[in-house]
């Protein structure tokens, strides 16, 4: 094991009944933990072979158990080993806690410990090894996401069409900057405001719901609300880099949610690529199901498979969207979805867009570990010319969970990815945790002083339910 890093200060703990970790303990996990439940009760319903029925039947019991000692406050236990090399430093770290019960433990460990428990389940039997208990969440999710999909299929289908035969040439260089740093603001934000459908927060949307927190206009309305906004930094930096004739120039996206956000994701990560201002995408899932809606290698294939087919895909019976009858798609919206489809394949396939799962990314560490717990990747996201991270864990990981003062600098609370790292960070995060750093001074008070924000001598409610954002840049390479 690598030196343990010391943590920046006192991290969130489930104790803390002023804190989203303790609503998060207390209401949020049964609820997930139930939801795996179902899922595979009901696939066992529809399993017809014995012996996956038997350990499905096992895993059943596993997460009952789970579940029972999360909602009485029971003793952590050691988690069994299923042969992958993050078990024992989840069990270290455990006992250097010293064997907590669920409502007396860091936040960020008890959470990453859920999950990475519930996989052990699923490991250690021969056929369920390799079964999402989240997938159906995930791509009905990505169904009622349909008219937020149709609209941007369209745009990026006509962008890249403008980009690719530079019908802007005629402009003055300055001109054609200009226009090109606003669109790459617009598809950064569009990046960001994808995150609202969080489906380990969000657990009641209906379709309705979704449709009201994606598209064009509910994008502009939240504008607003990004309460620190670097991305014209982000955007010098790659512009930087692309006048200097640097033929091998890295995007590395940590990502977070699948379905209608890997979809943005995909949205930007080729539009940085037709502009020129990145020659290669990596991008960056999770390798175990995590965090209910996290990406997952296979989500990337259900996603295309979703668009090479758009036409069975959205007509297909889907029970929870009883209320919403699906129209056929047009010729136009088939087309448009089909470009996609041949446009991400045909750049995967020719090395411009890259997946790298690693193992790190599911450990219970907070980035300030990434040095030293992953040197190999450390160095490598070193290479690239901007790794943005996604959603509310990574900016929760970046900054150790901790309880900075929210005027804390974010070059200051990232430590060892900030200042002198050698790594260019970019946060694209919607705020659904008390952690947040770089605010204004007064800006916290303020927020919490609104109309359930939490008060002024309150908890911090305003950051718990995603309507805040914060957008924040660090060139650890200047």
């Amino acid at each position: 094991m690598s030196a343990k890093v010391p943590e920046p200060a006192p991290p969130f703990a489930t104790s803390d009944k002023n804190s989203f970790a303790y609503i998060s303990a207390k209401d949020r996990w049964p609820v997930i933990v139930t939801g795996a439940i179902d899922d595979v009760h009901r696939a066992i319903v529809d399993c017809e072979d014995d012996g996956k029925r038997k350990e499905g039947k096992t895993i059943l019991e596993g997460l009952a158990k789970l579940k029972y000692e999360l909602q009485h406050d029971k003793q952590m236990t050691s988690l069994e080993d299923d042969g992958q090399s993050d078990i024992q430093e989840y069990n270290e770290q455990l006992q250097a806690l010293g064997n907590p019960n669920w409502f007396n433990v860091p936040w960020l460990y008890s959470e990453c410990y859920m999950y990475r428990r519930m996989s052990t389940l699923f490991a250690l039997s021969s056929h369920w090894r390799t079964y999402d208990i989240f997938s159906r969440q995930k791509l009905s999710t990505f169904k009622s996401s349909q008219p937020a999909v149709l609209e941007l299929a369209a745009k990026y289908s006509s962008l890249i069409g403008q980009l690719e035969k530079d019908i802007h040439i005629s402009k003055a260089p300055a001109e054609l900057e200009d226009a090109e740093r606003t669109l790459f603001v617009e598809m950064c934000e569009i990046c960001l405001w994808g995150n609202a459908t969080d489906l380990s927060l969000l657990t009641s949307l209906t379709y309705e719901d979704i449709q009201k927190l994606q598209g064009s206009d509910a994008r502009k309305k939240a504008e607003k609300n990004i309460l620190v906004n670097d991305l014209s930094e982000a955007y010098t930096a790659l512009k930087r880099a692309q006048k200097t004739g640097k033929q091998e120039r890295r995007v590395d996206i940590i990502l977070d949610n699948a379905g209608f956000e890997l979809f943005v994701d995909l949205i930007l990560a080729g539009y940085l690529l037709a502009a020129g201002l990145a020659t290669q995408i990596a991008l960056h899932p999770k390798s175990i199901p995590w965090f209910v809606s996290d990406v997952l290698p296979a989500d990337f294939a259900a996603l295309l498979s979703a668009l090479a087919n758009p036409q069975g895909f959205y007509s297909a019976p889907e029970d929870s969207n009883k209320s919403k009858d699906q129209q056929p798609l047009s010729e136009n919206e088939v087309a448009d979805l089909s470009f996609l489809f041949q446009h991400w394949s045909t750049l995967h396939a020719e090395g411009q867009l890259i997946i790298r799962p690693n193992i790190f990314w599911t450990s219970a560490n907070s980035y300030w570990h990434l040095p030293g717990s992953a040197p190999a990747l450390y160095s490598d996201l070193q290479q690239s010319e901007l790794v943005v991270f996604k959603g509310d864990l990574n900016y929760r990981k970046l900054t150790a969970d901790a309880m900075w003062p929210t005027t804390t600098p974010f070059t200051t609370a990232i430590g060892p990815m900030g200042t002198n790292s050698g790594i260019r960070t970019l946060a694209l995060r919607t705020c659904k945790a008390d952690t947040v750093v770089g605010l204004p001074e007064g800006e916290d008070e303020r927020l919490k002083a609104m109309e359930g924000g939490g008060g002024v001598d309150g908890p911090r409610k305003w950051a718990w339910s995603g309507k805040w954002a914060v957008v924040q840049f660090c060139d650890g390479k200047a």
